[in-house]
């Protein structure tokens, strides 16, 4: 996601959970949101500071927030538009997986493995239905899990066994991962969908490089 869909994202997970327990504290506002105390706390001072939280304090030395009209206001509209950019990149992401698979069917790629377990992955696999495709596997060292959207779950590409292709469909730092995939895998192509951003010039001229590195020390 971009910074300013994060900053909208953590406001309407603040937002939401004030509203579910008003007598929430920051730890368990980080916690429920997967980030770091200091940020809840910012994040829940800034909610405060534009008026859509208001704070009491109670007995204990406790305090009780409650969301304001103008609060409730904020909520619903980062409701809609984080629900607008959901299906927004679906129907863009279906799009291109599905153009993605017809390239690997026309090539002759019926065996891929993906590098990432994300929505894109998700996407990917649901597109790959109504094809000839199969997919064998996805490829994430970061999860803890066996299996994702119908799929096994290995921790390198080598743990999928024999492919055709891959498909990077991770969402953090998709060239790294396109680079990584592409040096464990030398045998066989990587694809990535337009969205993903990944150039792969930059991998051409890593690779010029490391030939003249090692063609100058001959």
């Amino acid at each position: 996601m971009a910074v300013d869909d994060s900053d909208g994202e953590i406001t309407l997970g603040i937002l939401n959970a004030v509203e579910d327990n008003s007598r929430l504290t920051q730890r368990s506002v980080a916690g429920e949101l997967g980030i770091a105390l200091g940020l809840a706390n910012a994040y829940l001072k800034r909610c405060v500071r534009k008026g859509l939280v208001k704070v009491q304090q109670i007995p204990s030395n406790r305090y009780a927030y409650y969301l304001t009209p103008q609060g409730f206001a904020e909520k619903s509209r980062l409701t809609s538009e984080y629900l607008s950019s959901s299906f927004q990149f679906f129907r863009h992401a279906r799009q291109q997986c599905e153009d993605l698979l017809q390239t690997c069917e026309a090539q002759g790629h019926k065996r891929l493995g993906l590098v990432g377990v994300t929505d894109l992955a998700e996407v990917l696999a649901l597109a790959a239905m109504d094809t000839n495709v199969t997919l064998v596997g996805v490829a994430d060292a970061t999860v803890s899990i066996d299996r994702f959207a119908g799929m096994q779950v290995k921790a390198d590409v080598a743990g999928l066994g024999a492919l055709d292709a891959l498909v990077v469909t991770t969402l953090k730092d998709p060239q790294a991962a396109y680079e990584s995939a592409r040096k464990s895998a030398p045998g066989i192509p990587v694809f990535h969908v337009p969205m993903l951003r990944i150039s792969e010039e930059l991998e051409a001229k890593a690779e010029d490089a490391s030939a003249g590195a090692r063609g100058g020390q001959r």
